[in-house]
Parts: structure tokens; C-alpha cells; sequence
């Protein structure tokens, strides 16, 4: 039976206050800057100002969707997505741990990463799933080239029925890139279309992953160019970043050429791996979390994060937090799937992390005082770049000093409260 939670988590009050107040500031010393951004230039006397609307927003949306919830045979999961930078939410995803009738020890979960809007990346979400299982490739039997065919099949359909949607609705533009997993009692079914990425961690390291399709890719751009596009700044005709998705049908109207060798091409890339009792958890994410985390420090952190959390959603909290701080400036979407034989919590390994952020408080502490003897209040970000430069010992294997970031900005605060000047109670009151 499927059991799940669903809310919204807010980020502390003085997390809020730190992006009111310092954002941008803090935000340029662990990210190296906004990538582009050009604050506080002015446009010269007598130069007209062009208005183009940015991607991109002046803060971060921080509020954070999450979801968990489990399935049969021991499978638990999690989902956190976030805003962040970018203007819009285009992430969607589909979490459906029990699909029923014969299928019921079969779970199926995909993230769908949209560009150009989220209207794609919505209607596939509510589709594609459907559209597998409408080819009757997937039974008890599992049949790993059956159902392979299937899923592929379902992807092929489900880019049918869109751009029959898409031409009644107006839909002109916009496509979404998927990443999904269908999961059976023996295998685990893989299926890649863009630049999200699936992830799946044996024994402590990463035992299986998606290929990204990218348009410099050597296959990828033979085919691009054999339809007749060209691939420039890494991109198809200097524009599309992906090679495979779903909708941007504008990249579809090669003559004489099957959907799977136009330009972009809507067939999944489908892998599928035994399942193992050694098998610990499995990732799938958009690329705004792959920009900035390879897969083993991904792996290493997520596997540590098992070992002093209980709760799915707030590991998936914190790999977002940590993408956030380490310059990702795309929507951010994770989902979580633990087997039976992930890292449970640790006595030994709660006593580090409480170590570690009695370690960093008094770090905090310590390059206050040192600054403080200047005369001058210390802000944030002169704290950071101290501290950054010191050795750390204990930190969160993948995860480094950003994924502390809310321990260290938290001690900061404390900091400043205590040093606050005390004011005299007044002389003479009765």
C-alpha cells in the first residue's frame, strides 16, 4: 500500500535574513560569481537601455517541494526540488512506488528537466508512463528486451501524442529532457533522453550511470548534421544545449527521416541492471545538480548523509543546499530510492557529525574575535573567506565546506548576538 508525505519546506529565518541582506555577496564567494551577471553596471550617458528579461532572478527561490514514501520489498524514497536562480520552475517529476495489479512489486520514477517553459516537461510528466504501459511490453514475466522495447516505445508515443497536442494547443516551442527508472523484483530499468542523469550506488560507489546527450557528443552530432543542423558554442544551431528530448519540434522537420535521426531525437538511451542485495540507493536529477557534483562525490555524500539523517526528504534537502552553494543556477529536482541494503544511521558516525560542528562553531568563534580586534564588526562573508582557507578536518566526504553552510552561517549569527553591545539599564527608575 503506498504510503506518502507531501509538503513545503522553508528555509530558517536566518537563512532569509542572510538572502535579504548579503546574498549576492556570499553567494559570489562560493560560486565565483553569478556567471554573467553584470551587477552594477550602468548604461552610459545618452545609451538607451536594452530591456531583455533575464532567466535569471536578483535572489534565489529557496522553498523546497519534498515527497516520501515507500514501496514493496524494503524500497523507501524521497523527492526535493527547488527554484533557485532561474526565473521559472520547469522541473516536473512522476513518483509512483506501486503500480498495481500484476505489477504491484513494480515501481517507476522519472524527472522531467523542461526548457523553453514547463508545459512539455508537465504534460510528459503526466503521460509517459502511461503510454509504456500501453504497449503491453511489461508483465510479470520481465522480459529485460521486452520491457526495453516497451519503455522505448512508450517514449516514442508519448512524443507522438505531444506534437499532435502541441499543433491544436499552439504550443510552438519548449521541451523537456527525462530521466526515469522502472524498477521490477529483478531488475532496474534505466532510461535517459537529455542531459538528466541516473545514478546508482553499490557497496559505497557508484555502479551505474547515464550517459548525457550532448550535441558535441561524436554520435550525437553526426546526427544532428546528418539532418541537416550544425553544432556551435556546444550547441545544435548555436541554440538547443541537448541533443535528446521530448516536444522542440522546430528540430524535428527533417524530410524522409525517422523521429530517431532528426536533429533532436525523442528515443531514450534504456540500460538495465540485475538488481544486487549490495545495491544502497539510486539518484535521478536534472542537470542543475550534475553542473556541480561528479557522481562519486555525489555517491560519497549521499552515502555519508544516510549514515546521521532518518529522514530521505532532508538528505535530499541538503544535495539541493549543496548545489545551491556550489553554483548551481538552474531549477534543482533529486529523487531519492534506497534498497534495503543503504547505510543506516551510525552511532559513531552522529558522534563526528557532532564533532565536526562543535569544530566549526568554534572556528566561527575564533575569526570573530581575530577580526573583531580590528575595531570593526565582522560581516559574513569576511568570516567565509577565512574559514574557507582553513583546514577543516571531518567534512562531509563530496560534500566539502559548502555542505556546512547553514551550521557555519548559524554560528556566525550566534556570534554577532553575543558580541552585541549590552544596554544599560536606565539610573533612577523607581
Amino acid at each position: 500500500m503506498r504510503t506518502a508525505r507531501k509538503g513545503s519546506v522553508e528555509m530558517p529565518a536566518f537563512v532569509r535574513q542572510l538572502v535579504k541582506e548579503t546574498e549576492k555577496r556570499v553567494s559570489s564567494f562560493f560560486k565565483g560569481g553569478r556567471g554573467g551577471a553584470s551587477d552594477g553596471e550602468q548604461p552610459g550617458e545618452g545609451e538607451k537601455e536594452e530591456v531583455i528579461p533575464s532567466p535569471y532572478l536578483d535572489r534565489p527561490v529557496l522553498d523546497k517541494l519534498t515527497e516520501e514514501g515507500c514501496a514493496r520489498l524494503g524500497l523507501t524514497y524521497a523527492l526535493g526540488s527547488m527554484q533557485g536562480w532561474r526565473a521559472h520552475m520547469e522541473d516536473f517529476h512522476n513518483c509512483v512506488p506501486q503500480l498495481g495489479g500484476e505489477l504491484a512489486e513494480w515501481s517507476f520514477f522519472a524527472v522531467f528537466d523542461g526548457h523553453a517553459g514547463s508545459t512539455v516537461a508537465q504534460y510528459c510528466s503526466q503521460h509517459l508512463l502511461g503510454h509504456i504501459l500501453a504497449t503491453a511490453g511489461i508483465g510479470p514475466e520481465d522480459n529485460p528486451e521486452k520491457v526495453k522495447g516497451a519503455i522505448t516505445e512508450g517514449f516514442m508515443q508519448t512524443d507522438k501524442h505531444l506534437h499532435s497536442v502541441a499543433r491544436r494547443e499552439g504550443w510552438e516551442r519548449g521541451g523537456t529532457t527525462v530521466v526515469s527508472t522502472l524498477i521490477s523484483p529483478y531488475y532496474i530499468y534505466f532510461a535517459n533522453c537529455g542531459d538528466s542523469r541516473a545514478m546508482l550506488c553499490r557497496s559505497g560507489q557508484v555502479c551505474f550511470s547515464t550517459e548525457d546527450h550532448k550535441p558535441y557528443s561524436p554520435l550525437e552530432k553526426e546526427r544532428i548534421e546528418s539532418a541537416g543542423g550544425s553544432v556551435s558554442l556546444q550547441r545544435i544551431n548555436g541554440s538547443l544545449a541537448v541533443s535528446r528530448a521530448l516536444g522542440d519540434f522546430s528540430y524535428k522537420g527533417a524530410e524522409n527521416r525517422t523521429p530517431g535521426q532528426q536533429m533532436v531525437s525523442p528515443e531514450p538511451e534504456v540500460c538495465v541492471v540485475e538488481r544486487s542485495p549490495t545495491d544502497e540507493f539510486l539518484v535521478l536529477a536534472c542537470d542543475g545538480v550534475w553542473d556541480t557534483i561528479s557522481n562519486e562525490e555525489l555517491c560519497a555524500f549521499i552515502h555519508n548523509r544516510l549514515q546521521v539523517c532518518t529522514d530521505l526528504r532532508d538528505v535530499c534537502t541538503q544535495v539541493i543546499d549543496l548545489c545551491l552553494y556550489k553554483g548551481s543556477l538552474d531549477n534543482i529536482s533529486i529523487i531519492l530510492l534506497c534498497f534495503p541494503g543503504a547505510p543506516q544511521l551510525s552511532a559513531e558516525a552522529l558522534h563526528q557529525e557532532a564533532e565536526l560542528e562543535d569544530l566549526l562553531e568554534s572556528k566561527v568563534a575564533e575569526i570573530y574575535d581575530e577580526l573583531s580586534a580590528s575595531g570593526e564588526e565582522p560581516d559574513l562573508l569576511s568570516v567565509l573567506t577565512v574559514l574557507a582557507s582553513t583546514i577543516i578536518p571531518g567534512l562531509p566526504p563530496g560534500g566539502g565546506i559548502q555542505s556546512k553552510r547553514d551550521c557555519i552561517i548559524s554560528a556566525y549569527y550566534h556570534q554577532r548576538e553575543t558580541h552585541r553591545p549590552t544596554v544599560p539599564n536606565a539610573l533612577g527608575s523607581s
